[in-house]
């Protein structure tokens, strides 16, 4: 099988290019067939290394991905900036070339790009993420008002699966009182969130109007996605974007 991946359905300039890999295609044995590109979660590094060659190479990458130390916070990283990235949970850049990665395996990716095709990032959005400010660090990173941009929720964790203590929950609200409704208790006395509902509220309040995505469910289709919830031990699925270089002689 070969490598393959989803990509956004959302009306981005046709310079931005933009996807969120399927695990399979790739060198990985269990438990991280096949197509695991973390190098952080006991894989083999040779298997990773193959793995992200044949995704650069199946989806003609122009450079390769900068691939984040995540540390579920809220820092975004400048890839057109000198110097070392350091830990990092989102990305952005201006440069055609430069792929921002963002790896998961049920927590939320989030891509945005503006609508004048010339700045794109990626944002990895786990529930400490979003408790901290991520999504917002991201928006104001970019510096440009948020009419302009769009966004791209990616596979993460469904809410029929996505179980969270009342601890999770006040630290989710904390600074989103009005999130009630993306919670709904069950039997055991705990929630089930929904990651995609309270991401759309928070670009919603920073103004960001035209949102895509969040319906794929990385727990419900293990034949496409790696879940940590679900399996445990497992692999990462990347989730891409960048600017297209021009080719020599044309005009955008």
């Amino acid at each position: 099988m070969s490598v393959s991946w989803v990509e956004p359905g959302w009306p981005a300039p046709s310079g931005v290019r933009a996807l969120s890999t399927f695990r399979t295609g790739g060198a990985s044995a269990a438990p991280y067939e096949s197509l695991n590109l973390g190098d952080h979660v006991g894989d083999a590094g040779v298997s990773v290394t193959e793995n992200r060659r044949r995704l650069a190479a199946a989806a003609a990458l122009p450079d390769e991905p900068v691939w984040l130390e995540q540390v579920h916070g809220t820092h975004v990283a400048d890839l057109d900036g000198l110097g070392g990235i350091g830990p990092a949970d989102a990305a952005m850049t201006r440069q055609a070339g430069r792929v921002c990665a963002i790896l998961t395996a049920d927590c939320l990716p989030m891509l945005l790009a503006a609508d004048t095709g010339g700045l794109v990032a990626a944002a990895h959005a786990g529930w400490r993420g979003l408790a901290l400010g991520v999504i917002e660090a991201t928006v104001h990173a970019l510096k440009v008002p948020p009419v302009r941009l769009m966004a791209w929720l990616g596979p993460n964790i469904g809410p029929k699966h996505f179980e969270v203590g009342p601890e999770v929950r006040e630290a989710l609200l904390k600074s989103d009182a009005g999130g009630e409704s993306a919670f709904v208790p069950n039997e055991r006395g705990r929630f089930m969130a929904d990651l995609a509902k309270l991401a759309r509220r928070r670009l919603t309040t920073l103004g960001v109007g035209r949102i895509y995505g969040g319906g794929e469910c990385t727990f419900a289709a293990g034949d496409r996605y790696f879940s940590h919830r679900r399996d445990g031990v497992t692999g990462r699925q990347a989730t891409l974007i960048w600017l297209e270089p021009r080719k020599a002689g044309s005009i955008r």
